[in-house]
């Protein structure tokens, strides 16, 4: 977590150093820029400033940024200009290369210290609006991150190599100040995107190496920011104003992994047509989410029985929203997770079924889940413990809008919905007395219980076992094959097909 902070931060200042807080006058844009860096904890130190009037010029800038935890982040600017262009709105010029230095707190794994250079040769930026709205633009033919040196906690370089290339890189910031409340609404454009990293370990020699690449980059960021010292609770953060929405998605992508170990080589390589990722929180509720489609994985090693191995799906998906304070009303959530038409290679199917018994149809797995309920504490207080005997919140309801899992021929599906009364906890073990219906449809189990049976994976006595248990919870369908099984709270009790089992 600390090392995912100052990267963050690392990050923020090369981007912010991309694009000055911008005002009417080259005074007053410098100045807002200061008044930004500083308010969120960074500390300034200027060698010179040259104020011309229709220009201001300031050589050997450093902005430094410490965390709580200890570690540290920092950039460095020899030269960086701000030019009045007579018509409200200022040039910002800035070296076509600047370096960043991160160091980490000694927690174990990990690098004790790297050393970026950021190239943006080419770069213009535009920064204009008024003292309490800022906004500016920004566009560079390419931009590249550097790793330059890595070091472990004890000094010791680290033989590490990466860069990461942005090919026309577009953005757009709007930038407000409204107390201790900094307002960002901003939208960031690259035509691709390419990472390579590669190391070796000098201990065990072994070596490996990575490539990533991405086509038609997007993102967005809308969102009220607060000073860091409240953004370290985050319950304290979303109660007093803390909003964030954003939204980033790419098209096709494509990795390239090889490591050498001393059992031999081992390769993946990956391919998809796109994904996204979004990342919303406010005081009501957080929406997480991630998406890939179209996409393969090709996996071949020492240790691999066979020449490669092959996996692919044409989409998944996974998808949380949910309350993240202190309630006592019930609130919305909701829940996702998909992988649609997976599929894997031939050899692995010949594993345990060389003669093609079970069909090779792909694999369908959904959970789509939304209901009502409340937290009875601030779950992103960090000084809130999870874990105890008391649940820390309560369910009031839940409805299946789709549970489905296919594969190998078979297909169980269910739909419904349930409230629970969360004062009886008596009727059902601790569990909230649930109320409703659940329908589940089951299609093609008798065919590959019989398969099952047939490669050896299923005994006789198994399956018999599971044919009895079937047969307590199902009725035979409108089809071959094919059972249905309605499953009902209601009075007090659990119901099967509108028999009494509880």
């Amino acid at each position: 977590m600390t090392r995912a902070l100052t990267s963050s931060t690392a990050m923020a200042l090369v981007f912010l150093a991309s694009g000055a807080w911008a005002d009417v006058t080259p005074q007053e844009v410098w100045a807002s820029w200061q008044a930004m860096m500083t308010s969120a904890g960074q500390e300034l130190t200027v060698g010179n400033t040259a104020d011309s009037g229709q220009a201001v010029e300031v050589t050997d800038l450093a902005v430094t940024y410490k965390d709580q935890m200890g570690g540290s982040a920092s950039i460095s600017l020899d030269k960086l200009a701000f030019k009045d262009n007579g018509d409200g709105t200022v040039t910002v010029t800035m070296p076509d290369s600047y370096p960043v230095q991160m160091a980490f707190p000694d927690k174990g794994e990990g690098p004790g210290s790297i050393k970026l250079t950021v190239s943006q040769p080419g770069v213009v930026i535009v920064a204009g609006g008024s003292a309490g709205e800022t906004s500016y633009k920004f566009t560079a033919p390419t931009m590249t991150i550097t790793l330059d040196e890595v070091t472990d906690h004890s000094g010791k370089m680290l033989d590490t190599k990466g860069d990461l290339a942005l090919g026309e890189v577009a953005g757009a910031y709007l930038m407000t100040k409204t107390g201790e409340t900094m307002g960002l609404d901003s939208t960031f454009t690259a035509k691709s995107a390419v990472f390579n990293l590669s190391g070796s370990d000098g201990e065990d020699g072994g070596s490996g190496k990575v490539s990533v690449s991405f086509a038609d980059l997007s993102g967005a960021t809308k969102g009220n920011f607060l000073n860091p010292e409240m953004m370290a609770n985050m319950a304290l953060a979303l109660n007093s104003g803390f909003t964030m929405d954003t939204s980033f998605s790419f098209g096709a992508m494509a990795m390239d992994f090889d490591i050498i170990q001393a059992q031999g080589p081992t390769k993946l390589v990956a391919n998809a047509t796109g994904g996204s990722f979004v990342l919303a929180m406010n005081k009501d509720r957080m929406t997480y989410g991630s998406s890939l489609d179209g996409a393969k994985f090709t996996i071949s090693g020492a240790e691999i029985p066979f020449p490669q191995v092959e996996l692919a799906f044409a989409e998944s998906g996974f998808n949380v929203v949910m309350p993240v304070t202190k309630s006592d009303t019930p609130q919305d959530f909701a829940f996702l997770t998909k992988v649609v038409d997976f599929t894997v290679s031939e050899d692995i199917w010949g594993l345990f079924d060389p003669a093609g018994t079970l069909a090779r149809d792909p694999a369908t797995f959904i959970v789509d889940l939304k209901g009502t309920g409340f937290w009875k504490q601030d779950i992103m207080d960090p000084s809130v413990q999870m874990e105890g005997a008391t649940p820390p919140g309560e369910l009031h309801s839940l409805d299946l809008t789709q549970v489905l899992a296919k594969a190998a021929g078979a297909e169980v599906s269910a739909t419904g919905g349930l409230t629970f009364d969360n004062s009886d906890l008596a009727t059902f073990g601790g569990v909230p007395r649930p109320d409703g219906k659940v329908t589940v449809n089951i299609k093609g189990v008798t065919k590959l219980v019989d398969n099952l049976i047939a490669l050896g994976i299923l005994s006789q006595d198994d399956a018999m076992g599971f044919r009895m248990g079937l047969a307590m919870f199902a009725k035979p369908g409108a089809g071959p094959d094919e059972l249905v099984s309605e499953i009902e709270f209601k009075e007090g009790g659990f119901f099967a097909n509108g028999m009494r089992m509880q």
